[in-house]
C-alpha cells in the first residue's frame, strides 16, 4: 500500500473576512486580518501562495488571482460559538461548540484567586486583569522579582496566563510555573473552565529587557470531549504527528508522535524535514513504540500550527511584523511543496482571524481561508464551507479511513459548499 499523508498547516490567527455574526463578537464587519495586511505593508511578497490561489479566494491589491491555481481554493465559517484557538482547532477536527468557554474582561473573581494561592502557597498574585502579555511583564516584571509574585492576567480569550521570570536572578524556575499552571487547570472546572491555562516564561534583568521565552510556553487545555479525527486516526492504528502546540490544544488525545517546537522557523523546518523523511518518526514517538508497531503507519496526519503570526503579531497590532511572518512561511511553503507527493494532501487554514489595523489587541471573528493542495488534482472552487469541520471530514477521506459519525463534509467529493448565513 502506497504511504498516504495529509498536511494541516495552521497559519494561527490568519483570518480572511468578519463573519456575518461579528458583531456578536465585538467585531466590526469591517475586520479582515489578510485584506487589512494587504492593504497596510507595501511590498507584500507572497509568491507561493499567489500560486496556490489566495488572489482567487479574496480580492488583494498585491496578490492577484491566479488563471489556474495549484490548489483549490474556499472559505470556511465557524459553526462554534468563540473566536479562540482551542474552538478552531476543535471545530477542524470535528467538534462544534455550543457554548463558548468563559472569558473575565474584569480580571478573575476573588473565590479563584483565593483558591489558586491556597493551592499553590504564593503570598499574593500580581496584575488579575485582561493585558498584553508583552505590556504586563514590562508593567510588572520588576515587582514580580522583587517579591516572587506570579503575574495572573487574561485576554479577551478564555485565558489563563501565568508569567513568570525564569532567568538567574528569579526566584522562580520552570517547573515551578508549570506547576503553578497545572494546579490552576485542576482548579478551572465547571462555570470557570476557561479554554485554556498558559504558562509564559520571560528573561531578562529589567523592564526594558524582558523578553517571554517561546520554546518554553505550555499551553493546558481541556480534553476535548468527545472522539476527534486525530482519535479515529490513531485507533485505526496510523500516525498523527503534532508540530507546534497542536499537542497542547488535544491534550495529546489522538497524538502519537509529537514535536513542541518554539517558533516559526523551528516548526516551517520540522513541517518541511517530516515531508522530506528526514526526521525519523521513531524520534519523536511519544510511546517510544518504533513505527512497525502501528498497524496503519502507512496513514499519516502531520498537524502544524505556527502561532507567531498571532503571539507576536497580531495581538501587537504589528502590520508590518505580520506581513514579514507571512513572507518566511510562504518561503518555506515553496520548499514543502517539493517535497509533496501524489499520495499527500496539504490543508492550508486558519483557526480565526487577529486582525492587525482592528482597535484593542483582541482575536476577530472572521472566515478563515482554505487552499487544498495535491499535485495530481486541479485547483477548483470550494466555495464557502459551512464549517471548520470539512478539514477533519477531508482529512479521514484521503485516509481511506471510516469517517462515521465525523462531522463535516468532505472536500474531496467536488461538492461546492455555500455556508448558511447566520
Amino acid at each position: 500500500m502506497p504511504e498516504r499523508r495529509v498536511f494541516i498547516l495552521v497559519i494561527d490567527a490568519w483570518g480572511v473576512g468578519a463573519l456575518p455574526d461579528a458583531p456578536d463578537y465585538g467585531d466590526s464587519l469591517s475586520a479582515n486580518t489578510m485584506g487589512s495586511i494587504d492593504a497596510a505593508v507595501p511590498g507584500l511578497n507572497l509568491p507561493t501562495l499567489q500560486r496556490l490561489g489566495l488572489g482567487n479566494l479574496l480580492p488583494l491589491t498585491q496578490i492577484p488571482p491566479e488563471k489556474i491555481p495549484l490548489a483549490s481554493t474556499g472559505k470556511m465559517a465557524e459553526q462554534s460559538k468563540g473566536k479562540d484557538t482551542t474552538t478552531g482547532h476543535w471545530e477542524m477536527a470535528g467538534i462544534t461548540l455550543t457554548t463558548p468557554f468563559p472569558t473575565y474582561p474584569d480580571g478573575f473573581p476573588d473565590d479563584v484567586i483565593t483558591a489558586f494561592k491556597a493551592a499553590t502557597g504564593v503570598k499574593g498574585v500580581l496584575g488579575n486583569c485582561p493585558a498584553s502579555g508583552t505590556e504586563i511583564i514590562q508593567r510588572l516584571g520588576e515587582e514580580h522579582l522583587k517579591t516572587g509574585h506570579p503575574i495572573v492576567y487574561t485576554s479577551a480569550d478564555s485565558v489563563f496566563q501565568i508569567a513568570a521570570h525564569v532567568g538567574p536572578e528569579s526566584q522562580i524556575d520552570l517547573g515551578t510555573l508549570y506547576h503553578w499552571c497545572e494546579t490552576a487547570r485542576n482548579l478551572l472546572t465547571d462555570q470557570h473552565e476557561v479554554s485554556r491555562v498558559i504558562a509564559r516564561p520571560f528573561e531578562g534583568q529589567n523592564a526594558e529587557t524582558f523578553t517571554r521565552i517561546s520554546k518554553s510556553r505550555r499551553d493546558y487545555a481541556v480534553l476535548p470531549p468527545e472522539k476527534t479525527a486525530l482519535n479515529r486516526i490513531e485507533e485505526a492504528g496510523g500516525i498523527v504527528v503534532s508540530v507546534g502546540k497542536i499537542e497542547d490544544i488535544f491534550c495529546f488525545s489522538g497524538i502519537t508522535h509529537s514535536s513542541h517546537t518554539g517558533s516559526n522557523a523551528d516548526g516551517i523546518v520540522v513541517m518541511n524535514q517530516l515531508a522530506s523523511k528526514t526526521l525519523p518518526l521513531d524520534s519523536i514517538s511519544l510511546s517510544k513504540k518504533p513505527l512497525d508497531a502501528f498497524p496503519l503507519s502507512d496513514k499519516q496526519l502531520i498537524f502544524v500550527n505556527l502561532v507567531e503570526t498571532d503571539s507576536h503579531y497580531g495581538h501587537r497590532r504589528d502590520a508590518e511584523g505580520y506581513a514579514r511572518a507571512l513572507e518566511a512561511i510562504d518561503a518555506g511553503l515553496a520548499e514543502l511543496l517539493t517535497y509533496l507527493t501524489a499520495d499527500d494532501l496539504l490543508m492550508i487554514s486558519a483557526d480565526h482571524g487577529c486582525d492587525p489595523t482592528a482597535p484593542g489587541s483582541d482575536h476577530t471573528r472572521e472566515y478563515v481561508p482554505i487552499l487544498m493542495y495535491n499535485n495530481q488534482l486541479p485547483g477548483s472552487d470550494l466555495g464557502i464551507r459551512a464549517s471548520f469541520a470539512d478539514i477533519g471530514k477531508t482529512t479521514l477521506d484521503w485516509l481511506n479511513l471510516d469517517d462515521e459519525g465525523q462531522s463535516g463534509i468532505s472536500m474531496l467529493t467536488g461538492q461546492k459548499q455555500i455556508a448558511p448565513v447566520k
